[in-house]
């Protein structure tokens, strides 16, 4: 095997960024299953899963950026696309954590990054020293970023690898080697520090899961994977026989036992690990009681509101994270008022993507499970660009999944939003040409665990909305799939949009500020007026005739030009129908469907 580089560099970040995935692919139902902190509701893998896995999208996509050239992105270029995809897909507490640790890191490789050195020269990537700076930097901005600060969990684990690293001389690969192994020894120990988790026979899954994230750190240094002596289909078969109370057999493995030492000085009190009482948020964990709610969405806002809303949401609950920086945040908290903690959020800034889940009352770690709820026999789930749109799929049926602009969803996402429709048959609507492979993936996965999945390849929302206009849950779900595929298919499409740069287009040569018109994915028309410009393309779409206009009219939209486009509509064909949703915060200035 040939010698991997002793310093970490863009590609190095690519690398690990994908075996970290395919780690975390391969121990999720194991985290899943020890997930008893701060709530026990089993979805800990998946969640550092799917902030991974949007971290790795960001990467590959800067990479994809460069072409096949010998041209590759710089080491900032890759880990600020890390941080940032991370923190826009972060999910639940753990993932939340993960993407400041994350994030805490990029600061410091981008500093490194011979880009950031006012054009010295030097090494495409950092040495020891300074992934020795980044993981203390990373271990330290986790913490600050959580409200009370827990040990036994994820930041203790975190801070053992940046110690373990501090004491290591050498290049990364000593340095990551040294990290994973600190991580590991502390993760052991964590049962001696939280109470919930001695009582479960299980360590911190959120810890468990950087550990994971750490040894692809080394593969990616060194080209050699890390030995785990554990299977996580084992783990989680013990871990869920210990948290019901099932002793484990001799072949229960260490991630779940710990260490022998570290349980009885969790049950004597001994040791510097000495387990207290347990802390108020432990109560989610054990069954007695706690916040109803968990809320996470992405803010908009200035360092000094943000500062404010912390306060705010620590009254409110607990579990409380805020991450991130530079006007972009990712809020995750714990609370039984769900609307105060997005008010909260709204006073502040400009929340968008928010999750609000409710905390079910059965679960396999504490017991008392309610009966499954009743599987619909079908459901629409459609990727819509603007919140408009999402407030009108939803209100026609479907599940929705806000695509803001720039963040487009993971093939995870729209796993996850497959299983929330909770239907046997369901119709999943990419709405954009780019996502054909990302849908793809998920109707794969999803019809893995059982569900019937139909893609229809929509390539814009307009498409998608004439497509749930026809559809008819009582009929055959072959004959309903044809039947929506055919009105998507019959709906010609157009988005009128502002460059951001100059370049060459199917038009012609645009310029920055130029409008743009596109039909059906090509640049067809270049005005200087969007209402000029709309009024052309609609033209050119009626010149092949048509009975509906469907205009999807964004924020950011001149306000005249829906009344335009309607009144040219009546005046010069007659026969044509027109209606008009407001979109808006949806990256295109407006969509035209034409059927």
């Amino acid at each position: 095997m040939a010698q991997a580089p002793q310093t970490l560099d863009a590609l190095a970040v690519r690398t690990w960024c994908g075996l970290a995935l395919r780690a975390l692919g391969r121990a999720r139902e194991e985290i899943d299953a020890i997930n008893v902190y701060p709530v026990a509701d089993g979805d800990t893998g998946t969640n550092l899963y799917l902030t991974v896995e949007s971290a790795t999208t960001a990467v590959e996509a800067v990479f994809a950026g460069y072409g096949t050239g010998s041209a590759e992105p710089s080491l900032a270029d890759a880990v600020r696309a890390m941080a940032h995809g991370a923190l826009i897909g972060a999910r639940g507490n753990s993932g939340t954590i993960l993407a400041q640790l994350l994030r805490g890191m990029a600061q410091v490789l981008a500093a490194d990054s011979p880009s950031e050195q006012d054009g010295t020269p030097g090494p495409p990537g950092t040495d020891g020293a300074g992934l020795r700076r980044a993981l203390r930097r990373a271990a330290d901005s986790a913490r600050e970023a959580v409200a009370h600060p827990v040990e036994g969990t994820v930041l203790t684990v975190a801070s053992a690898a940046a110690e373990a690293a501090e004491g290591t001389e050498g290049d990364c690969r000593a340095v990551a080697r040294a990290a994973y192994e600190g991580a590991r020894a502390a993760l052991a120990a964590t049962p001696g520090q939280l109470t919930v988790l001695r009582r479960a026979g299980v360590v911190d899954a959120g810890g468990r899961g950087l550990v994971a994230v750490l040894g692809a750190l080394v593969e990616a240094c060194t080209g050699e994977a890390v030995r785990e002596t554990l299977h996580a289909a084992e783990a989680a078969t013990d871990a869920h026989a210990r948290v019901a109370g099932v002793p484990g057999g001799a072949g229960a493995g260490p991630w779940v036992r710990a260490e022998a030492a570290a349980q009885e000085d969790a049950h004597t009190g001994a040791g510097t690990g000495a387990a207290g009482p347990a802390p108020a948020s432990c109560a989610d964990a054990t069954g007695t009681g706690g916040p109803a709610y968990e809320v996470i969405y992405l803010l908009e806002a200035e360092d000094t509101a943000v500062a404010r809303l912390r306060a705010r949401l620590d009254a409110l609950g607990d579990s409380l994270v805020v991450v991130g920086g530079d006007g972009l945040w990712n809020v995750h908290v714990h609370v039984d008022d769900a609307g105060a903690a997005v008010e909260a959020g709204v006073e502040a800034g400009r929340p968008h993507r928010i999750r609000i889940t409710h905390f079910g009352l059965g679960d396999v770690h504490t017991g008392g499970e309610q009966p499954p709820r009743e599987r619909a026999q079908r459901a629409v789930v459609a990727v819509v660009p603007g919140e408009g749109l999402a407030g009108l799929y939803t209100e026609a049926g479907a599940t929705a999944v806000l695509a803001r602009p720039g963040e487009p969803p993971a093939s995870g996402e729209l796993v996850q939003a497959v299983r929330r429709a909770h239907a046997r048959e369901v119709v999943l609507l990419p709405n954009d040409a780019e996502l054909r492979h990302t849908a793809a993936a998920a109707a794969e996965q999803a019809r893995a665990e059982g569900i019937r999945v139909a893609l229809i390849p929509t390539r814009s929302a307009v498409q998608g909305i004439a497509a749930l206009a026809v559809h008819e849950p009582g009929r055959r779900f072959d004959e309903d799939v044809v039947q929506m595929t055919s009105a998507a298919g019959a709906t010609r499409y157009a988005e009128v949009a502002v460059a951001e740069h100059r370049s060459w287009t199917t038009a012609g040569i645009c310029q920055a500020g130029d409008v743009l018109g596109l039909i059906d994915g090509d640049v067809a028309v270049i005005g200087p007026d969007v209402a000029a410009t709309a009024v052309t393309v609609l033209d050119r779409m009626l010149q092949a005739g048509g009975e509906l206009v469907t205009l999807v009219v964004g924020d950011e939209a001149p306000e005249s030009v829906a009344d335009r486009l309607e009144a040219r509509v009546r005046e010069s064909y007659l026969a044509v129908d027109t209606v008009v949703y407001r979109g808006g915060r949806q990256g295109a200035l407006l969509l035209i469907g034409v059927e």
